[in-house]
Order: structure tokens, then sequence, then C-alpha cells
């Protein structure tokens, strides 16, 4: 907290609710995670700024209060387990001019520096593209993984992880207590402050002269969390992603070896195996009984195979279902934007099952007979 002030020059946290949950990371981290001293480093200086994010947020808060009153209006929310589509689908649908987007520069460097020109080049795109190519030389393998674009739309979760409540530092490395003091707190404090940096983007956004519209935002994270979501966002609309869990669990478990890899020496694969198992079948499970109280109409399906092979119509099929225009000019932006974006552009990913200590029956067990059920009917 001292070096978030001396970073900023600020001092006022505002709520400090946000300590318990910084604390209990902070010492998962520096006694569990084993991480090298380049990985030590790198979590130490994400939590400085988080914190400077949340000095930076009350300080425009405070001399800016028109920031408080945006109006977010009804988003459309993509969730679903990571590895069905959902960054295809993201950008797809924020493609539209109509829709509104975080880039990743965004969502990762909320807070714009000290001295900020509105009119000029922002100097965190420049920083955000240096932090992507350091990402993909120390671990190549992510390129074949996520399209690593640093100016594109991607997903808010790395807003949640300013608010010290998200799942975003056991995807970068091994934080066991941290991931129980989830399990047993509630998320809204993390939710509220994600509206507040959605907020804040917005107003940065208008600043800039941008043209802003319906908010198209998505993360997996959501899925375990659609009730909270429903709660600061109660007119918003979600499309949930599907993919058979033997095929997504392993692809899930293969970033995460990734995504470790920047932070430690050894990578203990079956740990990232069963932490990624048991988190993605919980989130699953909690989304299908957030679902049975909450209105049918709010929710549309989408097959990771409709996503990859025909994004158009999937895209079309979505507005259709939620009542929005679909013109046949927007049809041929997406169509440019579907070519311009292909998966084959990028590397093959390349995982198997047993390498993370998974069979697929294991996995379709975890799942329950319910979840396996739904998913046959979607094959059919």
């Amino acid at each position: 907290m001292a070096a978030a002030r001396e970073q900023t020059g600020l001092t006022d946290f505002g709520d400090e609710g946000f300590r318990q949950p910084l604390a209990v990371l902070a010492q998962s981290l520096d006694e569990e995670a084993g991480m090298h001293a380049i990985g030590r480093a790198t979590q130490r200086a994400r939590l400085v700024d988080s914190l400077a994010v949340r000095l930076v947020l009350n300080d425009f808060e405070r001399r800016h209060p028109e920031i408080t009153r945006e109006k977010l209006g009804d988003p459309l929310v993509i969730v679903g387990l990571a590895r069905t589509g959902t960054t295809m689908l993201h950008r797809l649908l924020a493609a539209d001019p109509a829709h509104t987007a975080a880039r990743w520069w965004e969502v990762r460097y909320p807070a714009p520096p000290p001295g900020w020109d509105w009119r000029g080049t922002d100097p965190r795109i420049a920083q955000a593209q240096e932090e992507v190519r350091q990402i993909l030389e120390a671990v190549p393998a992510l390129a074949a993984i996520h399209p690593w674009e640093p100016e594109a739309p991607d997903e808010e979760v790395m807003l949640l992880e300013h608010s010290f409540r998200s799942w975003v530092p056991e995807s970068g490395a091994d934080v066991p207590s941290y991931r129980d003091w989830l399990a047993r707190h509630d998320l809204r404090p993390g939710y509220s402050f994600l509206v507040r940096l959605l907020r804040f983007l917005q107003w940065q956004k208008r600043r800039r002269g941008e043209r802003l519209g319906r908010w198209v935002l998505k993360s997996p994270f959501h899925l375990g969390y659609v009730d909270r979501l429903f709660e600061v966002f109660p007119g918003a609309r979600v499309i949930q992603t599907h993919r058979d869990p033997v095929e997504t669990i392993p692809s899930v478990a293969s970033f995460y070896r990734a995504l470790w890899a920047l932070n430690v020496d050894t990578v203990d694969t079956r740990k990232v195996g069963a932490i990624c198992l048991e988190r993605y079948a919980w989130a699953a499970r909690r989304c299908r009984e957030a679902r049975k109280k909450l209105p049918a109409a709010r929710f549309f399906d989408v097959r990771f195979e409709d996503v990859t092979r025909r994004p158009v119509e999937c895209a079309r099929e979505i507005y259709q279902s939620f009542g929005l225009p679909f013109t046949p000019e927007l049809a041929a932006t997406m169509q440019r934007h579907a070519e311009a974006h292909a998966r084959s552009k990028r590397p093959p990913h390349h995982y198997t099952l047993e390498e993370f200590g998974y069979t697929a029956d294991a996995i379709t067990a975890e799942w329950g007979t319910e979840t396996g059920t739904f998913f046959a009917n979607l094959r059919s």
C-alpha cells in the first residue's frame, strides 16, 4: 500500500474492505506459490498496480463526480467455460458499431497515467503491447492458446482482479489459501468494484470521443456468479457458450499450465488439472442452479461448434432471440471480422487428457447426470 501511494502520489484508498483479500492473496503468493524471482516480482507489481488503480479511481471520482453517474445500460454478457469460444464470440459481437467493449489495454490498465492528454495516443497502449510481447517471448506456447491482441476486446475479469476477488491469481500460480478464501466469501464487493471501473472506462471513452453503445462483456468467471451478475446488471442478456467438458477442461488446464510457467520453474501438471476440473465443474453447477431461478428469456445458449463454424449465423440467432436488429450491413461487417480473425491464422493448440491426470469418464462424472444430458441434447 505504501508503494502504491508512492507510485501515484495519492493516499485515499476509500472503503478498506479490500484489505483482507489482499492480505490473504499476498501471503498465499509469498508462502505457497513457489514462484521464482521474476514471478515474485511480477506478482508483487500486479498487487501494487491494483492498489494504484483503487487510489486513482477514488481520486478521479472525487474530482469528476459525473463518473459515478455514468449509465451502463443493459449489457450483453457472454459466459461459459473457458475454451468454449467466448473470446471469438465476444470480439465478433464487439465488431458491431452499435456496441461498446473494453480492450485488453483498458482492462489491464484502467487507470490513466498522471497528466493524461485525452487527445493524444494513450501511453497505456504501448505499455500493453510491451507486456504482451514479453509474455509471448517468455512462453511462446501461449500464442497457440489465446489471441493476445492488446487493442482487441478482452474480458473484464482483469477488472475484477483489481478488487482482489477473482480467479486471475490462481490462473498464474498455486494459491490454495486464497482459493479457499474466495470460496467462503461473498463476491458482491468484487462486482460492485467492477461496475465502478466500467463506469470509469466509459467516462474515459466519452472523453476520447468514442462512440458509445450497448456494452458487450464476457468472462468465464461469471459462469459461477450469474446471480451476482444480475444483481449489478438486472437487465443483462446472457449468452452461454457450451462445449463438451471432456474437450474443454484439458484445454483449460493447458492454458493454466502455460500461465503458471510465467511464474514458476516447474509446473505440477496434475495439480493444475485437479484445480481446473474442480473449479469449472463447480462453476457449471452453480450456473445451472442460478438459471433455474432467473428468467429463461434472458439467456441464449450457443454451441462451440456453431461459434467456430458459422459465426455470423450464430450472431444473427443471438440478435433475434434478444430482439436486436441484425442488418445485411452488420452481417457483412461480422463476416469480414470472422475471416480476418479465423482460428486457422494462429498455431494449433496441442494437449491430452492423460498429461493432466484426466480420463473422459472422470470428467463426465464430475459434471453430473443433469449436465451430461444437457450436452447430449446440444449434440443432437
